[in-house]
């Protein structure tokens, strides 16, 4: 019988924002892998990560098998690439060894997630490897949630960028319709709020950090300053609305 690989989105770090289903997976796994970065060494730096922080309130450490990422390597494309093939083997291991391995990952397992290269390497190295994933709460619902942000109405679209691809294409995207959304800008905040002037929609921005963690920061974008934030900081500019309530339904 193939082996199962579930990627399972534990949301953006509570741990209340887990679905049941997702809870149920990490629980009925043989083994739950979580993702932590390297050291300069490449070896297990020791740091907690979100992920691992999460699955812990719902399966015990004896299950969770720490996995090594270069998930904080920009620079050095080999050294990454190194960790990525030594990341896939061990899991892949793994599956010669169990039928079902869950992988937690952050926010959903299909948007900008670690999970979905890790699939792409494990199938060529365990082939007939079932590949399943369990949806998560994504960053941007959970700081609409706390900030009261509404991510559309009616027909609007919704754009979601990750700054990591420049701000050039976050500049793009504000110059258009609907609400647009960006991940991980910490690094170029100055940057962004640069650009959210430029196009006009600062005044209703609002970027949050650590959602759900006790040094949570939910804020004005109006507020942001040139010092960099945390990497994993999601900002939302609501789309330009018009006509009141009911206006767009």
């Amino acid at each position: 019988m193939s082996s199962r690989l579930i990627g399972v989105g534990v949301g953006p770090g509570d741990p209340e924002l887990v679905t049941v289903k997702g809870v149920n997976a990490l629980r009925d796994a043989d083994v739950v892998v979580v993702p932590v970065m390297a050291a300069p060494d490449g070896r297990d730096g020791g740091e907690r990560g979100r992920a691992e922080a999460t699955v812990l309130h719902y399966v015990g450490a004896e299950n969770v098998v720490r996995v090594v990422f270069a998930l904080n390597e920009r620079a050095d494309r080999g050294r990454r690439e190194a960790a990525w093939d030594a990341a896939g083997e061990r899991v892949a291991g793994l599956l010669r060894e169990h039928a079902a391995v869950a992988f937690a990952t952050i926010g959903d397992p299909n948007v900008y997630s670690t999970f979905t290269y890790l699939a792409q390497t494990v199938g060529a190295l365990v082939p007939g490897t079932v590949v399943e994933t369990v949806p998560g709460i994504t960053a941007m619902q959970d700081l609409a949630a706390r900030s009261g942000a509404v991510l559309t109405e009616g027909t609007e679209p919704l754009t979601l960028v990750p700054v990591t691809a420049g701000a050039a294409v976050l500049k793009e995207a504000l110059h258009g319709p609907g609400t647009v959304v960006a991940y991980k800008f910490g690094r170029q905040a100055a940057e962004v709020a640069e650009a959210l002037r430029e196009s006009g929609r600062l005044d209703d921005a609002v970027w949050g950090s650590a959602l759900g963690l006790p040094e949570e920061s939910v804020r004005p974008a109006g507020e942001l300053g040139g010092a960099p934030l945390p990497y994993l900081s999601t900002l939302i500019a609501p789309a330009r609305r018009e006509g009141g309530r009911g206006g767009k339904l």
